[in-house]
């Protein structure tokens, strides 16, 4: 009976070092997609046009797009996505995965940070379920770039998803067809708790997380704040 209490002790406090162990892996990550967003971000001139930003309905940051052993242009990273309310407000972060073919990179470029910037609830709505496929599920296309882009009017952002990949210091929009977008669930529950779904933690019903996580949604919100008009 003693070793039996021993070995379940043992257990208990295994299964209780784990989440917390794992947590601080997400808040890292977590951080590392704030950093990369605020990099981007800092340089208007070569960056995602604030239109752009100002009507985005999710964003999703995809820090270390890396390339997978030797499947012939095969590539993974994982990343965080935030997506915003009908009050227009933005939702807790979730954990995702971004698995898929060449992803548009230059020769011999082995990592990159993609943003995904979604233009429409139906890209959304799939990501809500848990996976789906750019190209296929959501048409996506390679993401206009600075100021020159800011004229553009809404009809001329025709795609539900646009992408964008900075690499060796060069940051563009970048084709990512085939690619495939996956709610991180070990991660998630990591960050909010057992069982948690990304309806609840979208819908504000697995608490805040995280320092790092709330960071990151607050970069969102700073990002996507609608600009004043320019005196004429």
């Amino acid at each position: 009976m003693t070793r039996f209490l021993t070995v379940l002790a043992a257990t208990l406090l295994t299964a209780t070092a784990i989440p917390a162990n794992a947590g601080q892996v997400q808040d890292e990550r977590a951080e590392n997609a704030s950093r990369v967003l605020t990099e981007i971000l800092r340089i208007p001139e070569e960056s995602i046009p604030t239109r752009m930003l100002e009507s985005a309905q999710a964003i999703a940051v995809i820090p270390n797009v890396v390339k997978v052993g030797f499947v012939a242009g095969g590539r993974r990273g994982r990343g965080l996505i935030a997506i915003r309310g009908s009050d227009g407000a933005w939702s807790r972060a979730a954990f995702i995965t971004l698995t898929g073919g060449s992803i548009g990179f230059q020769a011999g470029v082995q990592s990159a940070d993609v943003i995904l910037v979604f233009r429409s609830a139906r890209g959304v709505d799939s990501i809500v379920k848990g996976k789906f496929t750019l190209g296929g599920d959501a048409s996506v296309a390679a993401g206009p770039v600075g100021r020159s882009a800011q004229a553009s009017t809404d009809e001329q952002f025709k795609a539900e998803i646009y992408s964008y990949s900075r690499a060796r210091g060069l940051f563009a929009g970048v084709a990512l067809d085939g690619t495939r977008l996956a709610i991180d669930n070990q991660s998630n529950e990591m960050a909010y708790g057992a069982g948690t779904t990304p309806r609840a933690i979208f819908e504000g019903r697995a608490g805040n997380g995280s320092d790092a996580l709330v960071a990151f949604r607050d970069r969102i919100e700073e990002a996507t704040l609608k600009q004043p008009d320019p005196v004429k």
